[in-house]
């Protein structure tokens, strides 16, 4: 599907511009796709990559990743019945759905590359998608959202009076999505133009650069040394200060700041600045709160890791750097496939498609009550979080941050994936060209949550609480 996806884009973007004389742009959008698929973000990748692995590694040497797996295994047998209960790939999903739950995006990707490689581990026909494979993909850009921090921050900074009204509607939107997108793709799994050849017909080789030895499903290494009772203390210990932290963050800020300046005071210089912090006393707890996890999330893991890896026996430093080394090794792999979506993609903006696609599907969508503000978002976003983000922005800032179709914009973009960006880096990875059934159930999940999004609107009427300044309800 892939092949004629891309094919379409190019050849219409050609067309298009052509007719309404932008051939200049979609020229120089083809240059600049090339560029940013390599310098912005292969790059940056291969280096967040290399962090998030690292950690990864720790994690399945200490049995954390082991854990995790075990108290989801009664929910991942379901979805993924091909996978081994005690298979890696089950921490590794675990981790990345947690990952984009929570939306710390920066550490979904390279846990999320990672899982794609131990599923390829069990691909008994190399360059295509596996039923797991394109599962997981499919509840990948459907993520449950609990917390959409990138639109919440955009709406706070338009000065919006609750940015965190868009998060029961997007965990809405995107529960509905991803029922949804489980339901397709296991549908669709079915059908005779997406069924995998018998075995004997392809070849059961490995990737040429993957390991024999994991060809056939491997298992989760041996626990290591159990957790001494001090140790457990440790941890204990580990958890309770966080917990305090978070508290005294939230409904302290004003002496959480008076005590990091005192403190500031004491190790530093005078000629050192003070560090400057957001009034945040005026802000609703829940947007404090939200604040104060998304910034304390990374730095907990990054400590909580290592130091039970090594309360357990582990070699922390050697495994951190053993599982740093897969990281640049996936992103040098996922560059082709990067430029090649990206400049088709770029292509088809340039040459304006995304205004010919609005203007066509607007009369089509009006009556069914869906707002023609929203369509650009919705078009854009399985093609592109940068652009997204910048309509979202634009429209924060014409409408209000409040009006209601805002908060419907927010809600579609913090209910949903750049699609083929996603599974363009994804297969790239694992060297997947047929991608079988994986794409039609991403998008289907993406109108999904779109369209859940102005189908609830007793749910966004009462987190708006129907104020004269959230605008005009669509009929």
């Amino acid at each position: 599907m892939l092949n004629y996806i891309w094919l379409a884009l190019v050849i219409t973007a050609v067309l298009l511009g052509g007719f309404n004389g932008h051939l200049q742009e979609v020229t120089t959008a083809a240059f600049d796709a090339c560029k940013n698929a390599v310098m912005t973000i292969a790059l940056p990748l291969a280096g967040v990559m290399a962090l998030w692995l690292g950690l990864m590694k720790i994690a399945e040497k200490s049995g954390l990743v082991n854990l995790l797996a075990k108290a989801l295994r009664p929910l991942l047998s379901r979805l993924f019945p091909d996978v081994p209960a005690n298979h890696p790939a089950m921490g590794s999903m675990v981790m990345n759905m947690a990952a984009n739950m929570l939306g710390l995006s920066n550490a979904a990707t390279p846990l999320g590359l990672r899982a794609m490689r131990d599923l390829e581990t069990l691909n008994k026909h190399p360059g295509t998608a596996t039923n797991a494979m394109c599962t997981f993909l499919a509840i990948n850009t459907s993520s449950i959202q609990l917390l959409p921090t990138t639109a919440i921050a955009i709406l706070a900074a338009q000065k919006s009076k609750d940015p965190t009204a868009i998060v029961g509607t997007a965990f809405l939107a995107t529960v509905f999505s991803t029922i949804v997108a489980v339901a397709v793709v296991k549908w669709l799994q079915n059908w005779r133009m997406f069924r995998v050849a018998p075995e004997g017909s392809a070849s059961s080789s490995a990737l040429p650069n993957a390991d024999p030895a994991t060809e056939v499903a491997p298992v989760l290494l041996a626990e290591p040394a159990p957790l001494p009772g001090w140790g457990r203390a440790v941890i204990g210990l580990l958890l309770g200060l966080a917990g305090a932290l978070v508290a005294w963050m939230v409904f302290a800020p004003a002496g959480y700041h008076a005590a990091t300046a005192a403190l500031h005071s004491q190790i530093f210089p005078a000629h050192v600045p003070l560090p400057t912090w957001e009034d945040t006393s005026s802000q609703h707890v829940a947007l404090r709160a939200i604040g104060t996890l998304s910034l304390l999330a990374v730095p907990f893991l990054l400590v909580l890791f290592p130091l039970y890896a090594a309360l357990r026996g582990v070699k922390v430093y050697e495994e951190f750097v053993d599982g740093a080394k897969e990281g640049f090794q996936v992103a040098i792999r996922v560059i082709p496939f990067l430029v090649a979506i990206l400049v088709a993609i770029g292509m088809f903006r340039g040459a304006g498609g995304i205004e010919a696609l609005k203007s066509a599907l607007a009369p089509l969508l009006v009556p069914l009550g869906f707002p023609p503000d929203l369509l650009p978002i919705v078009l854009v976003r399985p093609l592109s979080g940068s652009a997204t983000t910048a309509l979202f922005a634009e429209m924060a800032q014409r409408l209000g941050p409040d009006a209601l179709t805002t908060r419907m914009a927010g809600t579609i973009f913090g209910s949903s994936e750049t699609t083929f960006y996603v599974f363009a880096v994804y297969f790239g990875s694992v060297a997947v060209r047929r991608a079988r059934h994986a794409i039609a159930a991403g998008l289907v999940a993406d109108f999904a949550g779109a369209r859940a999004t102005p189908a609830v609107p007793v749910a966004v009427l009462f987190i708006l609480d129907a104020s004269p300044h959230a605008g005009p309800v669509p009929a």
